[in-house]
């Protein structure tokens, strides 16, 4: 789906996957704006006949005209008040499935495609593209209602004055091409506007979330420099949409004004010349009156739905991205196994062509620990990924106990691995819902094991302990408590192979004993495979991988590296005297 999908393509879409399953609601909302559109239409016609009573002096203007006026209009407020919840109630739901939609294919998509865009830009796909089609999809319903009433008065001024209608039939179509080209424009325009209420976004994001850092090195003015210019884009965005949209009213209203002068003028020249009452005037100018915000709201629709299906557009972009990683056909469960790691020939290239590893060997032998360690750039990282299979391979394979990792589902291989970064980023939701993730269906009892393994003590003298709401990202907690409630939920998750993105770097001395307690015994009999940028932390594994332009260029265990006296031997010197 590109910027250059036809409205109709993306309408019959919009109807296939997403509307259609509420037809219910949709047959609710036609019968409720037929009631309103038919009781509508009624009162032109009620008011000939009142001023032709009143013409004729007759009493039944002093009753059945006030009570039917007032039966018309308790059925018109009724079905009004309905068609309007459910039409919300209607397009609701349906924004709803787009986002569901959309969130689930974010979740499901290869790490390198979320971390293309920044997250307050994805974030408007669902606020900012959610509202514009929201408005467009309630503008379209209510349109259907719109239509159905100047049907209804059309008739009603037949049947009052056929040579009236005549001449406001001949007037009101003129305004479809301008209304056209308006409307075309406002597609683009919103696209534009969209566009840059990301941008603004994700630079709003990124000066708050660097704060500290902003004050810290004086960069208040160049920040404001920058949102200043960000303002200044969304404003040119905006105010481009607002000369677009302005220009309809103006069109609609002299089209308005000339079909009335006309029907003024008509009727002034037929009534000189003994026409028609002035019940039938009175009722076909309360019918052409009634009719003018009906036409203005269908006038206006067509600009409405353009910025909606600029925003489709955006929308099912992201759904019909292709699934960089997914189960291959006929996949199966990873088979039973004791948690060997084996990578053979491994290359891989980011998406802009960089190369992240060049033919990677290496095994982690069951149950013991291997450590990735070289300069910053060397791909350890890149490889700790691809276990997960957060990135594919581009060449080679990874194996889990002899099984390719491609033909084993997903969540059968990420069932069987643990992970605990730098950064334990928790979400704003309670440490015991935080430690749950490791395994969803455990008991309180397995989170307070969980919590003693990982030397979590600290939560006894939270507010309200385990129900202690964390904050955003974890924020309430210190950077070691962080630490050890995300290791507490590895070991809740019980996993065949354990993954560290060196996990202890960011911490104080006191905190990192504690954490490095918690992961002593969280490595007890598990597959390891550490991330390190401090040598010190890797003394005790069992096999070390020094990597230098994403491939292995030594292996051994700690004593054999350094007295090999190559690439590992020279970074502990390095290290050293950068202490």
């Amino acid at each position: 789906m590109t910027n250059t999908a036809s409205t109709s393509a993306l309408i019959r879409r919009l109807w296939r996957e997403h509307v259609r399953f509420f037809k219910g609601r949709i047959a609710f909302v036609i019968a409720a704006t037929l009631v309103l559109s038919a009781t509508t239409a009624l009162y032109p016609i009620i008011i000939k006949w009142a001023f032709d009573l009143f013409a004729d002096k007759d009493k039944r203007i002093l009753y059945q005209v006030p009570l039917l006026v007032l039966a018309v209009t308790a059925v018109k407020g009724g079905s009004m008040y309905l068609q309007a919840v459910m039409t919300q109630d209607l397009v609701l739901l349906v924004i709803r499935r787009l986002q569901v939609g959309m969130f689930r294919h974010l979740t499901n998509a290869a790490l390198a495609r979320v971390e293309r865009e920044a997250p307050a830009q994805l974030a408007t796909r669902f606020t900012t593209d959610a509202t514009v089609i929201r408005d467009a999809m309630t503008r379209a319903v209510n349109a259907v209602a719109d239509v159905t009433t100047v049907v209804g008065l059309v008739v009603s001024m037949f049947v009052i004055d056929w040579q009236l209608s005549l001449i406001s039939a001949v007037i009101y179509p003129l305004a479809a091409v301008p209304i056209d080209r308006i409307g075309r424009r406002m597609r683009r325009a919103s696209g534009g506007m969209q566009e840059q209420m990301g941008e603004t976004a994700a630079m709003l994001n990124e000066s708050f979330a660097q704060a500290r850092t902003v004050r810290a090195y004086g960069l208040e003015v160049q920040e404001q420099s920058r949102a200043e210019a960000n303002f200044t884009g969304l404003y040119r965005a905006l105010i481009r949409m607002a000369r677009v949209r302005a220009r309809l009213d103006p069109i609609l209203e002299v089209l308005a004004g000339v079909a009335v002068a006309l029907v003024i003028g008509f009727e002034g020249w037929r009534n000189a010349t003994g026409g028609a009452g002035i019940g039938s005037f009175m009722g076909f100018m309360s019918a052409l009156l009634i009719m003018s915000r009906p036409l203005r709201a269908l006038g206006t629709m067509n600009a409405a739905i353009q910025e909606g299906l600029a925003g489709m557009v955006r929308v099912f972009d992201v759904i019909d991205e292709p699934a960089a990683i997914a189960d291959a056909p006929g996949a199966a469960p990873l088979p039973a196994g004791p948690g060997e790691v084996c990578f053979r020939r491994v290359s891989f290239a980011y998406p802009d062509g960089r190369m992240g590893l060049k033919g990677l060997d290496f095994t982690a032998a069951p149950g013991k620990m291997l450590a990735l360690v070289g300069a910053s750039g060397a791909g350890k990282s890149t490889a700790l990924a691809l276990i997960p299979r957060l990135y594919t391979p581009t060449g080679g394979g990874v194996f889990v106990d002899g099984t390719n990792i491609s033909h084993v589902t997903l969540a059968s291989l990420r069932g069987t691995i643990a992970y605990v970064g730098q950064e334990a980023l928790l979400f704003d939701d309670t440490i015991s819902a935080n430690i749950r993730l490791g395994r969803p269906n455990a008991t309180q009892e397995d989170i307070a094991a969980a919590a003693d393994a990982a030397a979590c003590g600290f939560i006894q003298d939270m507010p309200e302990g385990f129900n202690t709401r964390v904050g955003v990202n974890g924020q309430r907690l210190s950077g070691g408590q962080r630490q050890r409630v995300a290791i507490a939920r590895a070991i809740l998750r019980n996993p065949r192979i354990l993954l560290l993105d060196e996990a202890t770097s960011a911490l104080d001395a006191e905190s990192e004993a504690l954490v490095q307690a918690a992961l002593t015994r969280l490595r007890q009999g598990r597959t390891t495979i550490i991330v390190a940028h401090r040598l010190s932390t890797v003394r005790d594994a069992d096999q070390i991988v020094v990597m230098s332009d994403g491939q292995a260029v030594e292996t051994g265990t700690h004593e054999v590296l350094l007295a090999r006296d190559g690439a590992f031997a020279r970074l502990v010197r390095a290290q050293a005297l950068a202490a």
